[in-house]
């Protein structure tokens, strides 16, 4: 099975639908919070949230969303990178709550060939993520840095690294 793309395989106007979609959990957003030390009772306090908000729960923490969407895109965009080079922008665009299903899909905005070195490019792409309802939650760009076909053959090919199982 392929994991990520290179150079050659992107093509302008292409979109990638990533699959599967994942179900977010009050664990996932509360651990999310947790691991990065966003304490926002807006994310960790049901009371807080039903009582002081205009939404009437707790909202899951947007970078939750933006890095399961990232991670989402993975196996279809950036699976072959050498560098994650920029995210131009970030929106946040409606809120996601527990129990939300979250899925994402990325278009393929540009491409060019690196000017310094012959083995690469840059391709320029948007991901958006929506609920299982079609409404978009999320949506950024961002640039990655992706081998060319010849640059993953002389490092291996499509498993580089991988051993060999010493019977």
């Amino acid at each position: 099975m392929q994991f990520g793309r290179y150079f050659e395989e992107f093509e302008v106007g292409a979109v990638y639908k990533h699959w599967p979609g994942k179900t977010v959990t009050e664990y996932d957003d509360h651990l999310f919070c947790l691991i990065t030390m966003n304490h926002h009772p807006l994310h960790m306090d049901v009371h807080y949230a039903e009582e002081t908000t205009d939404f009437g729960k707790n909202v899951v923490v947007g970078n939750y969303v933006y890095s399961l969407l990232l991670g989402m895109s993975v196996a279809d965009v950036s699976g072959k990178a050498i560098a994650n080079l920029e995210v131009e922008s970030l929106k946040h665009t409606k809120p996601t709550f527990h129990g939300d299903t979250i899925y994402g899909e990325t278009r393929v905005l540009d491409k060019t060939e690196s000017k310094s070195k012959d083995d690469r490019g840059v391709v320029y792409v948007e991901t958006i993520g929506y609920k299982q309802d079609g409404t978009v939650v999320c949506t950024f760009r961002r640039k990655v840095m992706v081998p060319k076909r010849k640059y993953g053959e002389t490092r291996g090919g499509e498993q580089p690294g991988r051993p060999t199982p010493q019977v």
